[in-house]
C-alpha cells in the first residue's frame, strides 16, 4: 500500500532540483560570456599604452626610499649651564654668519668664573708663601750645618790640647778619649744635617712643584670656563637657514643641551633605506638615481651604514653639483641603484604589463589592428626600460598597459572608440 512523502521529503527535493537548474543556467550564461569574449575581445586604442621595442642601454635597479635632508647641519649647544632668555630669531630663518639666535642669562655662570679666579690667586699666594717658608726653613738647616762645622773645629782643637797635655805628663787617658768621642759624635751630627739638608731641598722642591701644578691646573680650568663664556653668546657659526630652536623661555638649560640647528640649503644629501636582502649587492661608488616628481638627478652611494633596524638597511648618497636646486629638507624620494648595465641590449620602455617574472605574456600590435599575445623572456630592468632577450624583435610595437583580464586569448581586437 503506498503512503503520502512527509512534507519535509518533499520540500528538500523539490530544492535540489532548483539549486540544480540553477547551476546549469549560471554555468550557460558563463559559457555564453566567455565564448563571447572570445571571439569578441576588443580593447580601444586609446585605453592601452604603446612602446617601440629598441635597442640601447639597460640598467638593472634596485628600488628604495629616501629622505633629503641638508649635506651640512650645524647643532648648536649650550656651552653652560644657564636660563633660556630671549629667542632672536625663528626657525626658518636665514643668518648670517656672527647672528645671534638666542640671548643665555650668564649671571650665575659669570659668578662662578669670578670664584674660580679668586680661587686661582690663593693659590698663586700659597706658593708664594710655601716658597718662602721653604727658603726659610733650608736657611736654618745652612746656618745649623755652619753651625756644627764650627762646633767640630772647636772639638778638634780640644782633642789636640789633651794630647799634648798627655804627652808633656799633664793629660791623662781619659781625657783623650773622651774628646775624641765627643768629636766623633759631632761629626756623625753633621752628617746628619747634611742629609737632613739634600732631603729637605728635594721635599721643597716636590712641594712647589706641586702647588704650581695645582695651580696650572686651575688655571686650565679657568681659561676653559672663561671660553664657555664667550661662547655663551649663541650665534651662528656659518650662513644659513634655522632648522630648529630651542623656545622654551625661561627654562633652565644643561651643558650640552641643544639649543639650534643650522642648515646650509645649498647642498644636500640623501639618505636612502633598503631591505637587507639586497645589502649583497651594494657597494661604495655605485650610481643612484633619484626621482622625484618629473625629474631624474644622478648621485652616487657612498656610505652603508653598518647597523640595520627592522630588517632595513641605510645608506647615503650624494649628488651631482648643480642639481640641489630641486629639493628641499625633509623631502620623500624614490631612489634607484644601478647593480649592472648592458650598453646594447633589446628595451621595451617599462610599464605594468610587466610584473617581474623572468618569463610572461604580454600583447604585441600586429597588421590589421590586432593584439597577439607572446611568451617573452625578461633580462635587465630599470625604472625606465626593460630588457627583453627572447621573444621580440626591435621595431615591434608592444601594450606596455596591464591586460591580464584577456590572459586566456590568444588574440585581441584593438578598436579605435
Amino acid at each position: 500500500m503506498d503512503r503520502d512523502l512527509p512534507q519535509p521529503a518533499i520540500d528538500k527535493r523539490r530544492n535540489r532540483r532548483r539549486l540544480i537548474g540553477i547551476l546549469i543556467i549560471a554555468g550557460i550564461l558563463a559559457a555564453a560570456v566567455w565564448m563571447r569574449s572570445a571571439f569578441n575581445a576588443t580593447v580601444s586604442r586609446a585605453d592601452i599604452r604603446t612602446a617601440v621595442v629598441e635597442t640601447g642601454a639597460v640598467e638593472n635597479t634596485l628600488s628604495a626610499s629616501g629622505e633629503v635632508l641638508p649635506e651640512f647641519e650645524a647643532v648648536i649647544t649650550s656651552p653652560i649651564t644657564a636660563v633660556l632668555q630671549k629667542v632672536c630669531l625663528q626657525e626658518g630663518s636665514a643668518v648670517m654668519a656672527g647672528e645671534k639666535i638666542v640671548e643665555l642669562d650668564k649671571e650665575f655662570t659669570q659668578i662662578e668664573f669670578e670664584k674660580q679666579r679668586d680661587q686661582l690667586e690663593l693659590k698663586r699666594n700659597g706658593i708664594v708663601k710655601l716658597r718662602l717658608e721653604l727658603d726659610k726653613n733650608y736657611y736654618d738647616l745652612q746656618i745649623q750645618d755652619s753651625i756644627k762645622a764650627f762646633r767640630i773645629n772647636a772639638l778638634q782643637a780640644d782633642l789636640e790640647n789633651a794630647r799634648r797635655l798627655f804627652r808633656a805628663g799633664g793629660g791623662t787617658r781619659e781625657a783623650i778619649e773622651r774628646a775624641e768621642n765627643d768629636l766623633h759624635v759631632a761629626m756623625l751630627e753633621k752628617r746628619q744635617l747634611e742629609n737632613d739638608l739634600r732631603s729637605r731641598q728635594s721635599i721643597m722642591q716636590t712641594s712647589l712643584r706641586e702647588s704650581e701644578i695645582t695651580a696650572g691646573i686651575s688655571e686650565k680650568e679657568l681659561l676653559e670656563f672663561e671660553r664657555k663664556l664667550q661662547k655663551a653668546d649663541i650665534t651662528a657659526p656659518r650662513a644659513g637657514v634655522l632648522t630648529f630652536v630651542n623656545k622654551n623661555l625661561g627654562a633652565k638649560i644643561g651643558e650640552g643641551e641643544v639649543l639650534a640647528r643650522l642648515a646650509d640649503l645649498g647642498s644636500f644629501k640623501v639618505i636612502g633605506s633598503i631591505s637587507d636582502n639586497y645589502a649583497p649587492q651594494m657597494h661604495p661608488g655605485m650610481t643612484a638615481y633619484i626621482r622625484l616628481d618629473d625629474s631624474v638627478v644622478t648621485g652616487t652611494l657612498v656610505n652603508i651604514h653598518p647597523s640595520v633596524a627592522n630588517s632595513i638597511v641605510s645608506f647615503d648618497v650624494s649628488l651631482e653639483r648643480g642639481q640641489t636646486s630641486l629639493f628641499r629638507p625633509k623631502q620623500k624620494v624614490e631612489i634607484f641603484l644601478v647593480t649592472e648595465s648592458r650598453p646594447r641590449a633589446i628595451r621595451v620602455a617599462n610599464g605594468a604589463a610587466f610584473k617581474g617574472s623572468r618569463k610572461q605574456d604580454v600583447f604585441v600590435l600586429r597588421p590589421g589592428g590586432k593584439l597577439e599575445r607572446r611568451t617573452v623572456t625578461i633580462g635587465l630592468t630599470s625604472f625606465d626600460f626593460v630588457e627583453i632577450t627572447e621573444g621580440l624583435s626591435p621595431g615591434e610595437t608592444v601594450v606596455t598597459s596591464d591586460l591580464s583580464r584577456f590572459k586566456h586569448l590568444k588574440e585581441v581586437k584593438l578598436s579605435d572608440e
